[in-house]
C-alpha cells in the first residue's frame, strides 16, 4: 500500500487492507482482506460512545463527549476536561480503569517530567473513554468497581449498539491496551459503522457523537495530531485512528473507508488516508504536507513514505 523511498531506493513497503464504501453500502473499492475480522481499536471508540447514550448517559457538554470519543494527547485541557467528567460524577481519578501513562504530546510530556510529575491515569490518551464509561455507570446505579467486565451492563450494551451499527456479530472480544473490552470486527463493517453515524438523522444520539468530534477535534486528538488536523481541514470529515495500524473515516454524505496495516506501524496511515481523499475529490491546502511522510537521512529529507502508484485506481 504504501513504498518508502530512500535515495530513490525502495528500502521498505508496508502492506494492509482498504475498503471504501458508497454512501449506500456498495463497495467501491476493496484491497486486502476487508471481511476477515481485526481488532478494531480505538476505531471502536464512537460507536462505543454511542452506546453509552443509548444505556442513559447524561452527558450535556459535546466536549466531554467528543473526548469520550477521542484518543488524546494527554495536554493539561485534555487531562483538565476528563477530571471534569469524573468531577461531575463524584469520582475520582484513582476510580479509572486505564493504566497510568505519560501524555502522548511531546512538549505536555516534558513539562510533566520538568515539573517533577509522573505517569498518571488521566494522561493515558484513552481516559475520556474510561470516564463516561464511569459516568454511566454511576448514573445508572451500576457497579463502578467492574465497569470493565464484558458482562457488565454498559459493556453489554455497547457490544450490542456495536453488533447493530455495523450490520456484523463481534468476532472475537479481547482486552484493549487500557484494559477495556475490544471487539473484533471485519473493515467492512467498521466503515459501515461510521457511515451510519453520518446518515443519523439530526437530534438522534448517533448524531450527536459525529457533531461532537467533529465540532471539537482537539479534543479527539490534540496537538500535532493527523485526526484532529484531518478535521479542521475538511468540513464534515470524521475521522478516528487506533493503535496497530487501524483508521476508519466517513464523509457528510455517508462515504466510509476503513484500513488495518499489516504491520501495524502508523507511518503509512497518513499518505492512505490523504490519497483516499483526493481520489474522492476532496482536497485542502493542508492535505498537502501530509500526503507523503519523509524519510531523514543525516536530519534532512531524503525520501518519503508515499502511496504506491496506482493503488486507488480502482476506486469507482
Amino acid at each position: 500500500m504504501v513504498e518508502v523511498l530512500r535515495s530513490g531506493f525502495v528500502e521498505s513497503v508496508h502492506r494492509g487492507s482498504l475498503v471504501v464504501l458508497a454512501p449506500d453500502g456498495r463497495v467501491r473499492l476493496a484491497l486486502g482482506e476487508v471481511n476477515e475480522p481485526v481488532f478494531t481499536r480505538s476505531c471502536n471508540k464512537p460507536l462505543q460512545a454511542l452506546g453509552l447514550l443509548r444505556a442513559g448517559l447524561d452527558l450535556p457538554d459535546d466536549a466531554d463527549l467528543a473526548v469520550g470519543c477521542g484518543s488524546h494527547s494527554g495536554e493539561p485541557e485534555h487531562v483538565g476536561q476528563v477530571l471534569g467528567i469524573l468531577g461531575k460524577s463524584g469520582l475520582a481519578e484513582t476510580d479509572l480503569g486505564c493504566p497510568p501513562d505519560w501524555p502522548m504530546n511531546e512538549a505536555a510530556r516534558n513539562r510533566v517530567i520538568a515539573g517533577g510529575g509522573g505517569k498518571r491515569r488521566a494522561a493515558m490518551n484513552c481516559s475520556g473513554k474510561h470516564a463516561i464509561m464511569l459516568a454511566t455507570t454511576v448514573q445508572q446505579g451500576w457497579d463502578t468497581q467492574a465497569y470493565l467486565d464484558p458482562e457488565h451492563p454498559a459493556q453489554q450494551v455497547i457490544a450490542d449498539t456495536i453488533t447493530e451499527m455495523t450490520g456484523e456479530d463481534i468476532a472475537t472480544i479481547g482486552i484493549d491496551g487500557c484494559g477495556a473490552p475490544l471487539f473484533a470486527l471485519t473493515l467492512t463493517a467498521l466503515a459501515t459503522g461510521y457511515s451510519a453515524l453520518m446518515h443519523a438523522p439530526e437530534g438522534t444520539h448517533e448524531h450527536r457523537v459525529a457533531d461532537a468530534m467533529r465540532a471539537h477535534p482537539h479534543l479527539v486528538g490534540g496537538t500535532d495530531r493527523d485526526d484532529t488536523e484531518l478535521m479542521q481541514a475538511i468540513p464534515g470529515l470524521l475521522v478516528k485512528g487506533g493503535a496497530e495500524g487501524v483508521h476508519a473515516m466517513a464523509l457528510p454524505d455517508g462515504t466510509a473507508m476503513a484500513m488495518k496495516i499489516d504491520d501495524g506501524a502508523p507511518r503509512p496511515r497518513t499518505p492512505i488516508l490523504v490519497g483516499v481523499l483526493r481520489a474522492l475529490g476532496y482536497d485542502a491546502p493542508e492535505l498537502e504536507d501530509k500526503a507523503e511522510r519523509d524519510i531523514l537521512g543525516g536530519g534532512v529529507p531524503v525520501g518519503a513514505a508515499r502511496l504506491r502508484e496506482g493503488l486507488l485506481d480502482g476506486l469507482v
